[in-house]
């Protein structure tokens, strides 16, 4: 039996640990250890603002992945207001292109915060058994 890894961040302290990461140079070792999970959820994606260095690591980040890895990114902001909390249009497109495109959205329907409500168990093994793909998870 294969298993797969699971890696997950939410979006500020990943931007946190990556800007740590450059200070103390282990910034390389950081990028490969998220490219080897074999799923990658980014939760609260666009919570925070990002500085210039912030996008280019997380074009990074999804670089290394696009085509060969998961990703799961969870939101309350909608999809299509992505690219203005990107900012930079350039590689707001070039991040957006990663993770837009070959993804499928799931739409939750409910009115209660996901933590308010019981754990429920999520087979994801399904889901990475089909060629790499991406899917965003949208709030109300």
């Amino acid at each position: 039996m294969k298993f797969l890894s699971a890696m997950y961040w939410r979006v500020p302290r990943l931007v946190e640990e990556v800007r740590g990461a450059h200070g103390d140079g282990s910034y390389l070792r950081l990028l490969k250890k998220i490219a080897k999970a074999s799923v990658l959820v980014l939760d609260d994606w666009g919570l925070t603002a990002l500085t210039a260095q912030d996008r280019a690591d997380l074009l990074e980040i999804l670089d290394d992945r696009v085509h060969a890895r998961s990703t799961i990114v969870v939101s309350q902001l909608p999809v299509d207001a992505w690219h203005g909390y990107l900012g930079e249009p350039t590689v707001a497109d070039a991040i957006l292109d990663r993770l837009v495109h070959h993804s499928h959205r799931i739409r939750l329907a409910t009115s209660d915060s996901m933590r308010r409500q019981p754990p429920k168990c999520v087979r994801i093994r399904s889901f990475c058994r089909l060629r790499p793909q991406t899917a965003v998870a949208v709030g109300r």
